[in-house]
């Protein structure tokens, strides 16, 4: 973590330099160019997105080109053979730069920093041998993005790209460009400042003023165009323009382009800082002292708190000795759910392949692994999951209680996934703070063959019995009360014994099979309303799962069959 946080420190620090650099290619004072650093460096979103993500490390890029530019500009300008070596020098600094950003897997950035870049060079100059410069480093970075394309998401989960339904998801709205505070997740959290906006469009003003349109032109169109995206399908236009350009289809986050708008806002402030020393050349420096000590303020932003690395974890400590093999963390995790990249952490301290992680460019093979892995999640043991765990040489589980809690990904089911655990041969390599209580705990199991002795007890809270307990492949109750499926295969968990009466809806006409902990029990197509029944032998918990043909369309989502409600022995649950 020292590294790690070493690593974004630095970063944030380069990416102010590199801003600052390239504003004073453009001829502004040290001060003005300091302040326009210090705005793209505490840029709010441009942190928050390098704390767990590179792309605010790797917007330093962005600046980086457009410095390279203008010294490669400068150099042109000067018709010596030696400055036009020095040209050719900086114009190749700039095609590195730009194309390191899809080189880095920040594709989606490169889908604006690309053509922001070609904009600024044309409304910079129009000299030949700039221009061309200019055109090779797109062309570069470019083709860096087409290969990363080829080679990479082409054959991932996201090949055909993202749904307007996963981009509404993560869209911001015109309330969290003012908010200092994450109101509906991180993706969305896009604080510009109160105050920095505003210099902003001043700086703009002046640029107009001076007649320098072109300059004014790059910036404006490089800081309203990604802001207005970052409302994703808030913004009236975006669906059009979604289903119109077909790389805009490939980011499921429309605020990844926004380390444009950033940089672009940093440099119109800077030019409102060099306008104002201008008007009091002798408190030059007092201004930009007093701009970049505002900036601090109108930028900062409730985004970081500390964490526990938890570096001395006592259930990986105990993995270094359990036997050779792969390890499946639970819950199981879709490769594209960020959750995943929690056990990548733990890999540090016990080193070996796991089934899982976190990458949203899986394959289609990894994420039907995991899919079948995710019933394990609930204590579904159904379909030889112990067969699939052998077949993929699994010698170890960990059960992370804290991922159970309070996440949208999974249900609190652990109870029943350390249940199905012991029940199939696994038992705790150690027990520390395995408590209900304690939603840091990770336990690690390992499989012992032959055993013998009673099997360990459930420390997580056994979850009451008057109820059913709902497994992925549920949505949660509607407001009318029932429990549409959101998957073809929809568990749940009831305890008792006797006849269950399942009341169902389809609104079309739909087979489904219900299966009593794992045996198949009726099969039922029907549309409209249905009552079916099945028995439940032995006063235990058993396992009921609904599977259905088809998802079919009903509103914004596809569901299955509806549970209206559950009657057990006479007694509804």
């Amino acid at each position: 973590m020292v590294t790690w946080n070493l690593f974004v420190l630095v970063t944030i620090v380069l990416a102010g330099v590199a801003a600052l650099a390239w504003l004073r290619a453009l001829g502004l004072s040290r001060g003005a160019a300091l302040a326009g650093g210090v705005a793209f460096a505490l840029a709010p979103y441009r942190l928050q997105q390098s704390v767990g993500h590179l792309l605010g490390p790797i917007s330093l890029f962005v600046p980086l080109a457009l410095w390279a530019f203008e010294k490669g500009l400068a150099a042109a300008a000067v018709q010596t053979r030696a400055s036009h070596r020095r040209a050719l020098r900086w114009q190749a600094v700039a095609a590195l730069a730009l194309a390191t950003i899809p080189l880095s897997g920040q594709v989606n950035l490169a889908l604006a920093a690309v053509p922001f870049f070609a904009l600024y060079a044309l409304c910079r100059t129009r000299a030949r041998w700039p221009l061309g410069g200019a055109l090779a480093a797109c062309v570069a970075a470019a083709l860096a993005g087409l290969g990363v394309q080829r080679a990479v998401i082409a054959h991932s989960l996201d090949a055909g790209g993202r749904s307007l339904a996963e981009v509404r998801l993560y869209s911001a709205d015109w309330v969290d460009f003012l908010a200092r505070s994450e109101r509906h997740g991180s993706e969305s959290f896009v604080l510009l400042g109160w105050a920095t906006p505003v210099v902003a469009l001043l700086g703009l003003a002046v640029l107009l003023r001076e007649r320098r349109r072109g300059l004014a032109l790059a910036l404006a169109v490089g800081a309203l165009v990604p802001l207005l995206l970052a409302l994703g399908t808030n913004f009236p236009a975006y669906a059009s323009l979604w289903h119109a350009l077909p790389p805009l289809r490939y980011p499921r986050v429309p605020e990844r382009l926004l380390p444009i708008a950033c940089l672009a806002l940093a440099g119109l402030l800077a030019v409102a800082v060099q306008k104002a020393a201008l008007w009091r050349p002798r408190q030059a420096s007092a201004i930009a002292a007093i701009a970049v000590v505002a900036l601090v303020f109108d930028l900062h932003a409730d985004i970081f708190s500390r964490s526990v690395a938890d570096p001395g974890n006592a259930a990986y400590a105990a993995l270094r000795d359990a036997p050779a093999g792969r390890v499946t963390d639970l819950p199981v995790f879709l490769p594209d759910v960020h959750y995943g990249s929690v056990y990548q952490y733990y890999t540090a301290q016990a080193p070996r392949q796991r089934t899982g992680g976190y990458s949203t460019l899986a394959t289609a093979a990894a994420d039907s692994q995991q899919r079948q892995l995710e019933p394990l999640n609930c204590g579904d043991w159904t379909d030889d999951r112990a067969g699939l765990l052998d077949r993929l040489d699994v010698t170890a589980v960990t059960l992370h209680r804290g991922l159970f809690l309070r996440n949208v990904a999974v249900p609190d089911r652990s109870w029943f996934a350390w249940q199905g655990l012991v029940d199939h041969g696994w038992v705790p390599l150690t027990l520390a703070a395995a408590s209900p209580d304690t939603v840091e705990v990770v336990t690690a199991f390992t499989q012992v063959n032959g055993r013998s002795g009673a099997r360990p007890t459930n420390p997580l809270g056994e979850p009451s019995r008057d109820a059913a307990h709902y497994c992925q492949g549920w949505y949660g109750p509607s407001a009318a009360g029932d429990v549409p499926m959101s998957r073809k295969r929809a568990p749940f968990w009831v305890y008792g014994s006797g006849s269950l009466a399942l009341r169902l809806a389809a609104d079309a006409t739909l087979t489904v099979r219900v299966s009593v902990d794992g045996v198949d029990a009726l099969t039922k197509t029907f549309a409209g309303q249905a009552s079916v029944g099945v028995a439940l032998a032995g006063q235990r918990w058993h396992l009921v799962t609904l599977d259905v043909d088809r998802l079919v369309q009903s509103g914004t989502r596809r569901i299955g069959a509806r549970l209206l409600g559950l009657e057990l022995a006479g007694r509804h649950i």
